[in-house]
């Protein structure tokens, strides 16, 4: 979809804090929330919280990123698909519109 639209994500920044050890055998979910964003979806922060065996966090994961045009090479307002997407994905408690 992404190659049709010619649209893709790029990160600004990553950061991952480890708090645990992941061993061979441990269940590992990854719980996603949008933690700031612009109304349209053209910049945003998403935190990713990686969980051990159900309760234990292993790590924290925290992404900003915005939209680039492929073909033109500069930053881009998603298209419809996108924001469909974004609008849907859960949101932190300290969540925030950007201006």
């Amino acid at each position: 979809v992404m190659q049709r639209l010619q649209i893709g994500p790029i990160l600004f920044r990553e950061e991952c804090v480890f708090k645990r050890e992941i061993r061979l055998g441990d269940r590992v979910t990854i719980n996603l929330e949008l933690i700031r964003s612009k109304k349209d979806f053209s910049r945003w922060s998403i935190r990713h919280t990686v969980i051990k065996n159900g309760d234990t966090v292993a790590a924290i994961i925290t992404v900003d990123g915005a939209w680039l045009d492929l073909s033109r090479r500069k930053l881009a307002t998603p298209p419809e698909e996108v924001h469909a997407v974004f609008s849907q994905m859960p949101t932190s408690e300290d969540f925030e519109w950007l201006a």
